[in-house]
Order: C-alpha cells, then sequence, then structure tokens
C-alpha cells in the first residue's frame, strides 16, 4: 500500500531531485583523469591479519597434500601386485626318463604286389 501524496509534495520531490541531478553534474565535470590519484594501499591491523591468514591457509593446504602423499605412498594398497613375467627356457626341453619303445618291425608305406598274381594287361 503506497502513501497518498498530495501535488505540493510531490513537487518538492521533484524540486529536490532536479538540485541533486545538478549538483552531481557538476561535480563529475570537475573530475578530470590528471585530478585523479592512484588508490591508498591498505594499511591498519586488519590489513596485516588478512594477509598472515592468507598465509597460514597456503601453509596449511600443502602440508595437507604432503600428507596425503605420504599416506598414499606408505599405507599398503588393495590392488593386487603384478604377476611376474613367464621365463622362456634357454634350449629345447630337456627329455627325462626311458625312451619310448620302438616297433620291432617297420611298418610299410605302401603294400607291396603280390607275386602269384598275373598281371593283366589290355
Amino acid at each position: 500500500m503506497t502513501p497518498r501524496t498530495t501535488p505540493y509534495e510531490e513537487e518538492r520531490r521533484a524540486a529536490t531531485e532536479e538540485r541533486l541531478r545538478a549538483a552531481l553534474t557538476a561535480r563529475a565535470a570537475l573530475v578530470t583523469p590528471h585530478g585523479l590519484r592512484p588508490g591508498m594501499p591498505p594499511q591498519g591491523p586488519e590489513h596485516g591479519f588478512r594477509r598472515r591468514r592468507a598465509l597460514a591457509f597456503a601453509v596449511l593446504g600443502a602440508a595437507a597434500a604432503a600428507v596425503a602423499v605420504c599416506l598414499w605412498a606408505l599405507l599398503p594398497a588393495d590392488r593386487p601386485s603384478p604377476a611376474p613375467a613367464p621365463v622362456r627356457p634357454e634350449g629345447p626341453p630337456a627329455v627325462t626318463g626311458p625312451p619310448p619303445p620302438r616297433p620291432a618291425t617297420p611298418i610299410p608305406l605302401a603294400p607291396e604286389p603280390l607275386p602269384d598274381t598275373p598281371a593283366v594287361r589290355p
């Protein structure tokens, strides 16, 4: 709910606003690049406290990272260790035990024809 204003109050607000705008415009016209100067560096007890606090957080973070790396490296992991690579023999395997038995008669590679069969000619 907005309060009701009279025409006199509105006129007075408009006049005040107009005067304020004119004053700010005149003040802005006085500012030139040559009249500006760099800002003052922070001073006082708060500035030193903030710097020390930032340094403390940096040191604390570095210490936490170092502890995490040490724990990761020193504690045993639940991962399986890599299996050793198989070793290849240097030469053919050695035969141990008695040699296999040899057949008494040689096995023919092709059947031989019988001697009493006559040859047939066409």
